[in-house]
């Protein structure tokens, strides 16, 4: 049995764990059943029917579960209209998909809350040389750092005053940084404060690792347009591929006709047979988000009681997307961590994991990532770059059980003498 490979001090501080985070997670537990309600509410709305699975291949036309199911997008998100579709294949390319929509050469993109996520760097052309970066295409870039985790409200409006500025983008996960990812309350204030002196710039969430996490998303409190992907919360482990745009109806057609071309917009696509696993995957996601989040503060949990104290966010902090961080002190710390667990993962477990370049990233990472689908972060991974202080990016859990196991195995490899 596996548990015979978790070391017996790793086993009782779990079983503490149980009781101390009872109440923690039953909150936790009451948000999944609101969220539930939301999509089920949707599915009933929009009378989803089993005919709405059928493969429809060539150009896509007239695909009403398609159709459906942007719309329960757009319901969950709490916008005017949602793109889901197969053809968008991960965060980064939506994000990508949405800028070169939405921004024309000589137009000015304000990142509000500090600079972007390692990936996206290149996409937006502050590193590398891409020629189809944004800053290639003529796309004016400029950030406004977080001040203590809270936007630079001051500087943020004493810019937007002038009307020169077409989007303001805001992160809401933390990426590769120390910082605090974001939560509905905060993006609802600086949304306010904007609006207050400018009415025309779009404002856009990044908003991966967040959906389901709180009850309201960032479409319910101003966002002009969300993007994420459904490798992540909103697949809930079930979509193999896939991304999402949702927001105002003008915005998401010029997203379409990005996708597709000017004058076809989302009439065009075909689903390539996916509609099924995306309807099931946000069926399921508050419950995969759910088993997410209480294997992150399980985590935390675990790790500072092991005297990693410098874990973010603490298991009793409030939270707005599925991340876990942990400063892990050594390489060898963080090595470990990760090959214990890419060990407990169902699959490659044999794989043995060590530092080495990654595309679209400037150090060295060490990753552990045994998934169904290949980049799939709602499911149990971690990844880091190898620098000081050697911290850890953890996310994802399908259930809380697995998540558990997980973590344990981890522990117990990282802490063997």
């Amino acid at each position: 049995m596996v548990l015979n490979n978790i070391d017996e001090k790793i086993l009782r501080l779990a079983k503490q764990a149980d009781k101390d985070l009872e109440n923690i997670y039953s909150k936790i537990d009451e948000i999944c059943l609101k969220n539930s309600n939301k999509i089920l509410s949707a599915f009933i709305e929009n009378k989803v029917s089993y005919t709405d699975f059928a493969d429809i291949n060539g150009y896509g036309n007239y695909d009403t579960g398609r159709d459906k199911l942007e719309k329960i997008f757009a319901t969950v998100l709490g916008t005017e209209d949602a793109l889901v579709r197969p053809q968008i294949m991960s965060g980064t390319n939506a994000l990508y998909l949405t800028f070169t929509a939405l921004l024309k050469h000589g137009d000015t993109l304000i990142s509000i809350s500090g600079a972007p996520y390692d990936s996206l760097q290149e996409m937006v052309g502050i590193i590398g040389k891409s020629s189809q970066s944004l800053k290639s295409l003529g796309v004016k870039y400029e950030q406004i750092d977080l001040i203590n985790n809270e936007f630079d409200t001051i500087k943020i409006i004493e810019r937007l005053r002038k009307e020169d500025v077409k989007v303001v983008e805001i992160q809401r996960s933390r990426g590769y940084s120390s910082r605090k990812s974001l939560t509905i309350s905060q993006i609802e204030n600086i949304i306010a404060e904007i609006r207050k002196v400018n009415n025309k710039v779009i404002i856009m969430i990044d908003n991966c690792y967040g959906e389901l996490v709180e009850e309201r998303e960032p479409g319910h409190v101003g966002a002009d347009i969300v993007v994420g992907s459904l490798m992540k919360n909103l697949g809930g482990g079930v979509a193999s591929t896939g991304g999402y745009v949702a927001g105002k109806s003008d915005l998401i057609q010029m997203v379409a006709e990005r996708l597709t071309a000017p004058g076809i917009g989302k009439d065009l696509g075909a689903n390539f047979n996916q509609n099924n696993q995306f309807f099931k995957g946000i069926f399921m996601a508050p419950n995969a988000v759910k088993s997410a989040l209480k294997t992150a503060i399980f985590s935390s949990y675990m790790l500072e009681k092991l005297g990693f104290d410098k874990v973010s966010p603490k298991y009793n902090e409030p939270r707005t997307d599925i991340i876990q961080t942990v400063e892990l002190k050594t390489k060898d710390n963080l090595v470990k961590f990760a090959q214990g667990l890419q060990e407990s993962s169902p699959i490659d477990s044999f794989v043995h994991v060590l530092p080495a370049p990654m595309p679209g990233y400037p150090f060295d990472e060490v990753m552990a990532a045994g998934a169904f689908t290949q980049g799939s972060t709602i499911e149990l991974s971690a990844d880091a770059p190898v620098i000081e202080p050697y911290t850890l990016y953890m996310q994802g859990g399908l259930t809380q059980e697995y998540g558990k196991l997980g973590i344990m195995l981890a522990l117990s490899k990282m802490t063997k003498k």
